[in-house]
């Protein structure tokens, strides 16, 4: 299937804001999702003033066929100041929540852990009423490492379990389903005051039957947030769309969501792993849990 339906179709951006986004990028050598994923949310997000970071890349030690983020390149020695120019982006764009993710680096013995930490820590220091998201990978189940990016006390951890367990050999061939709700599961374990979250993307051939397993599967690791949306084929070398899944299917995975007890379900065709991921400062305000100096570690 090659032509969108109508409900794909994204507005325009106005370019003057993006632009403003950009030069910050630009200035402080700085990575983003948004722009390495060929997101198509990237000009509503930096017309908005916002972007999702992408730490310790570009360049990914994993080739997932459905992921649009160069894999080719040799990953670099990790950079010392970008803790700093992250945290300092930040403070440019006035962010209230902000989103930090990275690329796969299976190269390093803590899977990048510790520039997590480096970058949560930078950017306390100088936004300190800025609440942070951290995107991460499964870190080869390396739990150690896990424990390192938690003594950072982010307010969410996000991982997602991208698809359904009978298509990761083809979609992710270096995951694993099983590892990733284990990473869900040991953080609220270690942290439990810590918002968990964790995305889906469909169209890839799934069954509805499929989906809501998954998500049952989420929810009994105790997982808070989830977003569902539309996989997207980058380019031709890349995973081909199965379906085009429509609105009304999304809005009733969001509803069934809700009823098996995810705090939030952010659900349409549209939406990705960071998408609107400031509103989770309302949910924390509406669900709260004890602050994170509390949680008994």
């Amino acid at each position: 299937m090659t032509v969108k339906p109508e409900w794909l179709r994204v507005k325009a951006p106005q370019w003057q804001r993006v632009g403003s986004v950009k030069e910050i990028l630009r200035d402080l050598s700085l990575n983003t999702v948004c722009e390495e994923a060929s997101c198509p949310n990237i000009g509503e997000c930096f017309q908005a003033g916002t972007a999702t970071f992408l730490i310790m890349g570009p360049a990914c030690t994993r080739a997932c066929p459905y992921c649009d983020i160069d894999f080719e390149k040799k990953p670099q020695p990790l950079d010392a100041t970008e803790p700093i120019r992250l945290a300092e982006a930040v403070k440019r764009l006035n962010l209230n929540h902000v989103v930090i993710t990275s690329v796969n680096r299976d190269d390093l013995p803590d899977g990048g852990a510790s520039q997590f930490v480096r970058c949560i820590e930078e950017t306390r220091k100088i936004s300190p009423k800025t609440t942070i998201e951290i995107l991460i990978p499964d870190l080869c189940g390396n739990w150690d490492a896990l424990a390192i990016i938690l003594s950072a006390n982010p307010e969410v951890l996000n991982h997602n379990t991208e698809t359904i367990p009978r298509l990761y050999r083809r979609t992710r061939p270096q995951g694993d389903y099983g590892r990733s709700l284990e990473l869900l599961q040991r953080t609220r374990e270690i942290v439990p005051s810590t918002y968990t979250k964790s995305g889906l993307m469909v169209g890839l051939g799934e069954t509805d039957a499929e989906i809501r397993q998954v998500m049952e599967d989420l929810r009994a690791v105790d997982c808070d947030i989830l977003t569902l949306g539309q996989y997207l084929q980058p380019t031709q070398k890349h995973l081909g769309v199965q379906e085009f899944v429509t609105p009304e299917q999304f809005e009733a995975w969001r509803i069934f969501g809700e009823s098996i007890g995810f705090l939030q379900v952010v659900s349409s065709p549209l939406t990705r792993s960071s998408y609107h991921a400031e509103q989770v400062r309302e949910l924390m305000a509406r669900f709260p849990r004890p602050n994170n100096s509390q949680s008994g570690k």
